[in-house]
């Protein structure tokens, strides 16, 4: 039998979350699902707590970090914008985690961290619109604009996903449509 590592426990906490929320995430469940002791747990962190440190960090981590390195490697301001639509829906769209998170918004180190990732995310819009040329006001604007279709389109995703368009030639026009509704200069 194979332990598991404090990655295992990690993606077994975040299955944990996205089945039932923060608060499934409780150590003897896990142990049974990973097939070992509390034991094991306990070799790798030294409470709930800590694992929920570093589910956190991990999330933060694959759904923000990399997604910004991601749209950071095109050189142009609209193919930043438009590698964000198509990597975050992969990484994020239907990530029943996130949603389990903002419901756990309450919780301070939850919180802390959704407002980390909150401002980061808006920040790194707003400058790409920036780039663009827009002033920095109207740009972080437009950024939180942009952010909030993302968030309602995470919330349909995972409450009624049929409402949203299907075919992907709808989705992309759904895509620039939004894009040219918030770029738009008056």
């Amino acid at each position: 039998m194979r332990v598991p590592s404090a990655q295992d426990w990690v993606e077994a906490a975040l299955t944990a979350i996205s089945e039932g929320g923060l608060a499934a995430v409780a150590v003897e469940p896990l142990a049974v699902r990973l097939g070992t002791t509390k034991g094991s747990f306990y070799w790798h962190f030294r409470s709930r707590d800590a694992l929920v440190d570093a589910v956190l960090a991990h999330w933060e981590e694959s759904n923000t970090r990399q997604v910004i390195a991601r749209a950071e490697a095109e050189s142009e301001p609209m193919a930043r914008l438009r590698t964000l639509f198509a990597v975050v829906p992969a990484a994020t769209g239907g990530d029943p985690v996130e949603i389990a998170l903002m419901a756990a918004a309450g919780q301070p180190r939850v919180a802390a961290v959704l407002t980390r990732v909150t401002e980061r995310r808006i920040a790194y819009v707003s400058r790409i619109i920036e780039d663009l040329g827009f002033p920095p006001d109207e740009a972080r604007l437009r950024g939180l604009l942009l952010y909030n279709a993302h968030l309602g389109k995470v919330q349909l995703i995972n409450a009624v996903p049929q409402v949203l368009p299907t075919d992907l030639e709808q989705q992309e026009r759904y895509r620039e449509l939004l894009l040219f509704t918030v770029l738009r200069r008056e």
